[in-house]
């Protein structure tokens, strides 16, 4: 009985030791994102950026497959197209964004800029003729494209380490859009092999590469090109990709809050009505 005792407790201490490794990653600092607050929402001018820099770095490796590219360009999307009225001309002209005052919601399916982004994506599919795998132009209904065929070809290009999905991943991780910004930003310059050191990663070592350089990604609207604006830009493309109703769920929640508020304020009326010459 004892020596059974004895190699449970080795066992139990053996299996703990990689959950307290794993444990030790340093907590993600608060960096503050227009999402954060209860009334906040999304910076989409840092979406757009944030999907320049996933589709120039990130999608080498990491896929997005809850996405389908028709999503950019849905009411709430960043490349979402509305017909705004100049004042000056009296012409209707695209603004991509929603816009500050009125305009009309083009359907994605007449979006010439969301059709442009999934051409310019080749995608493999079946040949109807032949039955062969050949590559295409992505359509607007396409999820996004797959870096890799498979798991076994993703990890064979990565070392042995397979790259998470990205669909969701401010959901899937503790700390959310923090721990995505600080991670991409925590890399020290230390390496072991193939292992790069940072310290919000399990273990402080991770396969993944520094995946932001400076300069590596060049910016229209001249926004810096530094790693921490490329860090904070993807995050929010991250974010709205997890959470692309936030704004909507939000402005609902304003609305029956007051609701809520209303009501109480004329039940307590009622009440005091109803109640008014009886003795408590």
């Amino acid at each position: 009985m004892l020596r059974a005792l004895t190699a449970a407790a080795a066992l139990l201490i053996a299996s703990a030791g990689p959950a307290l490794a794993a444990g030790d990653a340093e907590h993600p600092h608060d960096h503050r994102f227009s999402f954060d607050s209860p009334l906040g929402g999304y910076d989409m001018g840092a979406v757009q950026r944030g999907f320049q820099v996933y589709q120039q770095v990130c999608a080498a490796c990491h896929g997005m497959d809850h996405l389908a590219y028709r999503h950019l360009g849905e009411r709430g999307g960043p490349f979402a197209l509305y017909m705004v009225r100049n004042h000056e001309t009296g012409e209707l002209e695209p603004h991509v964004g929603k816009p500050a005052h009125g305009g009309a919601f083009v359907d994605v399916t007449e979006n010439p800029y969301v059709r442009a982004i999934a051409a310019g994506v080749m995608i493999s599919d079946v040949d109807p003729n032949t039955g062969e795998i050949v590559d295409r132009p992505g359509r607007i209904s396409d999820r996004f494209r797959r870096p890799f065929p498979n798991e076994i070809a993703a990890r064979a290009a990565n070392g042995g380490a397979y790259p998470a999905d990205l669909s969701v991943i401010t959901a899937a991780r503790h700390g959310g859009a923090d721990y995505v910004y600080a991670l991409l930003t925590g890399y020290t310059g230390e390496s072991e092999g193939a292992l790069y050191e940072n310290p919000y990663f399990a273990g402080h070592m991770i396969a993944m590469p520094p995946p932001l350089a400076e300069g590596s990604v060049a910016y229209s609207d001249g926004s810096p090109g530094t790693v921490e604006q490329y860090a904070a830009d993807v995050t929010h493309f991250l974010q709205w990709a997890t959470d692309p109703h936030m704004e909507e769920r939000k402005r609902l929640g304003v609305v029956v809050l007051a609701f809520l508020i209303v009501l109480s304020g004329l039940l307590y009326l009622s009440y005091k009505h109803v109640w008014r010459n009886e003795s408590h």
